[in-house]
């Protein structure tokens, strides 16, 4: 109920700017991340009438009514609609939402309200997709000028169905131009309602001719494992980097057969960038390598509801070696996974720290289609260990860019089933440690180039290269083999041409960043051949965490062995 009333509350706040919107004239009458589903029911109403002031000063600690509350915002907004100097144009929704999200940033990094927009999209996002036209974006910069392009279509998607290539580069989106826009706002440009038109205007790569397509806005789907492939005889990759959704637990078991219809005997599960999400799904992920009676996580919260410990059932997990490699974006529903792994010496965590969030929160509906999540409870891995980072300073700019220095602290100390020492207090630390590959200055410089050269290629307008010209859409499912774009001298030379002669200033020093510059020429030819999700196969060729997953492999599987003599003598 104390949930309910809350939701109701903010809901009255969200409302009411609402009404400041749609009516200049006062109103004395309202009519409204690891996450839980939680819902309250609509079409609450409450009365805000404007009590008068009193000379009274409240007294410290004194727990002021909800109502009086309400009327000081209601009244707050009426001074701000009535005197503030662009009082006219105030957008009252961001308002709303400022005030309510400043609220809640008082309580935790995590707690969040969301707008009607928003919430469907994070509830979509929830379900593995989104309404769109499915096509992948990018900003890319020449001589001096940003422009957003085409980079890969999904199947059978508006986009894909519409003819969209690998470089066409977004001109306008209904009308408007999108020359100088950031991706993530023609992004949300394109974004809309299921059903509806988008009119994009394009430039060809393959002609440089404008053209204005009429797309159709579709649910466009987005799985949780992008990809899954062998990486070598043997060994098993899975990416695992979009997120904890409804449908996780389905996808991964059918990669996993998948895999094993292939041969494979080991298992690289990829938890880099992985944001977490729902945490029923995260536990089930982490059931299917755990046995029947082993504690995956518990849960501690106010309430009973929110107070849980959660086991695996699985008399049957998978027992084959495992390594997770996880990095400073894996976070909350990852960690849970991660954190599980390892206080159980299933698996070897391989990368860097994990982001540290340890925070559960509850998915309330709010009326007229707004969203909050708030955090109800605090997770906690099998050994006890608790990975949330400390945030008590309120500085939320150093919270997400980890500014806060960290010392290893006894008292977040726990141990795995092998007696091993693991930590807690600021997210998952890796059983070995491999920094992420640095891009250097000269070599980001390059990325831009690098791109506008290969749109070039594609399009068959480098002399002595017309065989990488594409004549074809994408050609999806397929694998990157190493006769596929193998790199050349004769590529790197007509680069070298390219950039002397296209952006001189950045043409020197290019023999130092000769194998970065194949590399990433050959990853947007997949790209245009293959689509994104197979083209990363290239990246990951060349990684230095996945090359040290797959030598950690041996020692995996002598740790889980340990692991499993230890619960035995433990159930003697």
């Amino acid at each position: 109920m104390r949930r309910r009333a809350f939701a109701a509350f903010l809901s009255v706040c969200f409302l009411c700017s609402n009404i400041f919107a749609q009516n200049p004239k006062p109103v004395t009458q309202m009519p409204k991340e690891e996450v839980e589903p939680f819902k309250i029911s609509r079409g609450v109403s409450f009365s805000a009438s404007t009590p008068r002031r009193s000379n009274q000063t409240e007294k410290r600690g004194a727990e002021i009514p909800p109502d009086r509350i309400v009327a000081d915002y209601r009244e707050a907004l009426q001074l701000i609609r009535e005197n503030y100097v662009d009082g006219k144009r105030l957008d009252y929704n961001q308002l709303a939402k400022s005030s309510i999200t400043a609220m809640l940033r008082t309580l935790d990094p995590h707690s969040n309200f969301y707008t009607p927009r928003e919430y469907r999209e994070l509830l979509d996002e929830q379900r593995s997709e989104y309404t769109g036209i499915g096509a992948s974006i990018a900003n890319y910069t020449f001589k001096g000028v940003t422009d957003t392009y085409i980079t890969s279509t999904f199947p059978d998607s508006p986009a894909n169905r519409a003819g969209l290539r690998f470089g066409d580069k977004i001109v306008a989106v209904n009308g408007v131009p999108m020359t100088g826009k950031t991706s993530f706002y023609v992004r949300e440009q394109i974004r809309g309602e299921k059903g509806k038109i988008v009119r994009l205007t394009i430039e060809r790569a393959s002609s440089l001719q404008t053209e204005t397509l009429e797309i159709r806005r579709n649910v466009v789907t987005s799985p949780s494992i992008p990809d899954a492939y062998m990486l070598r005889p043997g060994i098993g990759y899975i990416d695992f980097s979009e997120g904890f959704n409804y449908t996780t637990v389905e996808e991964l078991e059918k990669a996993i057969a998948n895999l094993h219809r292939h041969g494979m005997n080991s298992l690289i599960l990829d938890l880099r960038n992985n944001p977490g999400g729902i945490l029923e799904q995260a536990v089930k992920v982490a059931e299917k390598f755990l046995g029947a009676g082993q504690i995956i996580v518990s849960q501690r919260g106010r309430f009973a509801i929110d107070n849980r410990v959660w086991k695996s059932a699985n008399r049957n997990p998978e027992k084959m070696p495992l390594v997770v490699l996880v990095n400073g974006s894996s976070a909350s529903a990852s960690e849970i996974v991660a954190g599980a792994l390892q206080d159980y010496d299933r698996a070897l965590i391989v990368g860097e720290n994990t982001f540290g969030k340890g925070l559960v929160q509850s998915v309330i509906n709010l009326p007229l289609g707004a969203g909050l999540t708030l955090t109800t409870a605090k997770y906690y891995t099998p050994s006890g260990r608790s990975i949330q980072r400390d945030y008590s300073d309120g500085n939320i700019y150093d919270y997400f860019r980890h500014k806060v220095e960290y010392k290893t602290n006894p008292k977040f100390a726990g141990k795995t089933i092998t007696g091993r020492i693991v930590y807690g207090g600021n997210g998952i630390m890796p059983d070995e440690a491999v920094p992420a590959p640095l891009i250097t200055d000269s070599q980001i410089a390059l990325l831009d180039p690098i791109f506008f050269f290969t749109r070039e290629i594609t399009a068959g307008r480098i002399e002595g290269l017309e065989n990488y010209k594409q004549t074809r859409g994408i050609i999806f499912n397929q694998r990157v083999r190493p006769s596929d774009f193998p790199p050349s001298e004769k590529l790197f030379s007509a680069f070298q041409k390219y950039l002397k002669e296209t952006e001189p200033e950045k043409a020197s020093n290019l023999e130092a960043n000769k194998k970065f510059i194949l590399n990433r020429i050959r990853y947007h030819l997949a790209t245009a051949k293959f689509g994104s999700i197979t083209a990363n196969q290239v990246l990951i060729e060349e990684d230095p965490q996945v090359a040290k997953a797959v030598e950690a492999l041996p020692k995996a599987q002598t740790l889980a062995q340990a692991a499993q003599k230890s619960l035995q003598n433990r159930n003697k």
